[in-house]
């Protein structure tokens, strides 16, 4: 499965740049003008995992295979978006698609750099967003509302709590909250999953600030994270224009470079595995010569939907799955070494797949 996230914000505060960044097969335009990101530029991203190299070097498989995520990079927002102001339809078509939402706010000072909002102000910047993704969620929510009332008159107890759940969406949305806060149950969200509202998907905030504050952040930063505090979100601190500079180094420039700026890490590995908590996702591995390589399931996927990411063929006839722990397999060395010492473990329909786990799937179609 190819995890989904679309990077969104005001125009000109370093999206693309972003972008650029974190890409490992397309490079974005970046320009200091409007609209210059028009089609969503594409481009997928490994995602940083050191237990699947570590695997590798006890394995020494022909090739290793990390798991990826699709990055999309989508045109700058304006205030009236929600209603065609720019190229709001588009924008907001895009961002309906993705899984995830990455929002770059702008949180440093430079003159060279455009701005049509005024003095910078991360938390107003913020709030135009946002204010445009409650106002087309409104616009969804009333329609459906209008049609589920009329269906509702002939008595339907399903369709009455259906509505309940709508009228409650609507008036946390026309209280300027995201639907994200409203914290509805996994039954009451049935209520809404078709009509893929913008401000129930989970969020990643990037305060974009200047060089001297990619370590300790500034005031524009704290002022968002201030902000989101009662969200159930994440907020990376990081230099786009480093992160994009590092991106595009050979592997030991990058460590020179990273040295200099006293970084232990790429700000895009934060940025990877925030995405990962936020959509409750896990990793296993399947491990044999010709091929080491990571999956992403869902946390709580059961080992016959796990095998489905592989191929549909194998959870339509799992039979059973094999399986060690990244532990135990890192501690004995080998396949053939956990199944001498009992580490190996027969596993059945209704085994709950753990981060971590190496597998193998026995299946019949």
């Amino acid at each position: 499965m190819a995890l989904q996230a679309g990077i969104v914000g005001l125009p000109n505060v370093g999206k693309s740049t972003l972008f650029n960044a974190v890409s490992n097969n397309a490079k974005a335009q970046a320009s200091n003008y409007r609209f210059c990101t028009i089609e969503p530029n594409v481009g997928l991203v490994d995602v940083p995992d050191p237990r699947l190299y570590k695997l590798a070097d006890l394995v020494h498989p022909h090739r290793v295979v990390p798991t990826q995520i699709e990055i999309v990079d989508i045109a700058g927002l304006v205030r009236g978006a929600s209603k065609g102001e720019g190229l709001g339809n588009k924008f907001l078509a895009n961002i309906r698609e993705v899984d995830s939402i990455i929002q770059v706010v702008r949180c440093f000072e430079d003159d060279n750099i455009l701005r049509e909002e005024g003095p910078i102000d991360p938390v107003a910047d913020k709030g135009v967003i946002d204010t445009e993704l409650q106002l087309k969620d409104l616009e969804g929510v009333e329609k459906k509302i209008q049609r589920i009332e009329k269906m509702a008159k002939t008595g339907d107890a399903k369709l009455r709590v259906e509505l309940e759940i709508l009228k409650r969406s609507y008036d946390h949305l026309e209280k300027g909250k995201n639907i994200r806060e409203l914290n509805l149950t996994k039954e009451e969200k049935q209520a809404i999953a078709d009509l893929f509202l913008l401000t129930d998907k989970p969020v990643l905030y990037i305060a974009n600030v200047d060089e001297v504050s990619m370590h300790t952040g500034n005031k524009f930063s704290d002022a968002l994270k201030q902000a989101i505090k009662n969200e159930d979100s994440e907020m990376i601190i990081m230099n786009n224009s480093i992160e994009e500079q590092i991106s595009s180094m050979e592997s030991q420039d990058k460590e020179l470079f990273m040295e200099e700026y006293k970084m232990q890490e790429p700000a895009l590995d934060r940025l990877i595995h925030s995405a990962y908590r936020l959509l409750s996702l896990n990793t296993y591995f399947t491990a044999g010569e010709q091929e080491v390589r990571a999956w992403t399931i869902h946390q709580g996927w059961k080992a016959p939907q796990a095998a489905g990411v592989i191929h549909t063929d194998f959870e339509k006839g799992f039979i059973k799955a094999e399986v060690i722990s990244y532990e135990d397999y890192v501690a004995y060395g080998s396949e053939a070494a956990c199944r001498d010492a009992g580490k190996l473990r027969i596993e059945g329909k209704e085994y709950v797949v753990k981060d971590g786990d190496i597998m193998h799937f026995r299946f019949d179609v």
